[in-house]
């Protein structure tokens, strides 16, 4: 009986080393055979049970041979016929057919504009910083001095997450603030790039979601007139070296005083005297000392260090710098938009 076993398993191994299977079907049914879940193989190798204790050894080793030799031949098999496909796909590519051709890509209006921004803030020594998305309500609210009875929180309509309180879609790039200020000592000096998201009605000039850059700078002795000039360099950079801007005092929860900052385009030209309302100024962004309240909850001392932050809509400066008339332009991949800025860097 032992030597039956033997003799059909060296059979089994010559069966395996003259397989020459005519493509890759074959192959697939030679891989079932000997290296599926119900391979040939299974079955004698229960068989141990019946061979001799001193043949036993014997047998495993030959049993392992079969199994080493099916699953080199099926290596070298799948080999030899993959490479013989690929020629003949090869030798049937007629390769005088002209290419086709690969259209040039570009970037979006909103990348294009934030990457300006960042990389103006970036040359005076910001560094981005990125966060979450989905936001805790600590962070985005209450570490930004606006506690759940705050009347602050009712000039932001907010997206919860379905089934929770505490986590939602950020309404602004504040937390990401919170959040470097609670793991990091001064000085501190970061720009927060990034997407947020307000229950509003969508319309030429507002959208559920939008991009934002905010700046904060927390060191010793940091003053409203380091404010002043850091935003008027930027303004410089972004609009020219002969802009002009104005501060205008203004409310926000996390930052007393505050301040909107305008520059001045002028009424010359109907485009400049429609974005200004025929004043002249367009607002471009809010800013302010940080509130020494939101320093403490975040543990900075704030009778030590003092800051000031600023945060301006990515959207707003992509409209006017392309001259684009409708904010969901922005959102609509329309090819036909895009392509437009493919001359773009």
């Amino acid at each position: 009986m032992a030597t039956e076993i033997f003799d059909k398993i060296n059979a089994i191994i010559e069966e395996i080393e003259s397989a020459r299977p005519a493509g890759l079907e074959e192959l697939e049914t030679f891989r079932i055979k000997y290296l599926g879940s119900k391979n040939v193989l299974k079955p004698l190798s229960g068989e141990i049970r019946n061979i001799p204790n001193e043949r036993k050894k014997d047998f495993g080793l030959l049993i392992n041979k079969a199994k080493q030799t099916a699953e080199q031949k099926y290596k070298a098999l799948e080999f030899d016929l993959q490479t013989a496909e690929e020629s003949q796909s090869a030798a049937n590519l007629d390769l005088t057919a002209p290419g086709e051709p690969i259209e040039l890509g570009a970037r979006h209006p909103i990348a294009l504009t934030m990457n300006r921004i960042i990389n103006i803030f970036e040359r005076i020594g910001f560094v981005v910083a990125e966060e979450r998305e989905i936001e805790d309500d600590w962070h985005n609210f209450t570490a930004m001095n606006t506690p759940e009875d705050h009347p602050a929180r009712d000039m932001q309509d907010t997206f919860y997450l379905k089934d929770s309180t505490t986590m939602l879609l950020r309404t602004h790039t504040s937390p990401v603030q919170a959040r470097v200020m609670t793991r990091q000592q001064p000085p501190i000096r970061i720009i927060a790039p990034g997407r947020v998201y307000r229950n509003e009605t969508i319309s030429a000039r507002s959208h559920c979601q939008f991009h934002q850059v905010e700046g904060l700078y927390v060191d010793e002795n940091v003053s409203f007139a380091d404010m002043k000039q850091t935003l008027l360099y930027f303004a410089r950079e972004m609009f020219g070296p002969d802009v002009k801007i104005r501060l205008r005092p203004s409310f926000f929860p996390f930052t007393e005083p505050s301040a909107e900052m305008d520059v001045y385009l002028g009424t010359e030209t109907e485009k400049d005297y429609r974005l200004t309302k025929g004043t002249g100024w367009l607002e471009i962004l809010g800013c302010g000392m940080v509130d020494p309240q939101v320093l403490e909850n975040c543990g900075i001392d704030p009778e030590k260090y003092t800051g000031f932050a600023f945060g301006m809509g990515i959207e707003r400066q992509a409209l006017r710098l392309y001259d684009i008339a409708d904010i969901r332009a922005f959102f609509e991949n329309d090819v036909r938009f895009l392509k437009q800025f493919t001359s773009v860097m």
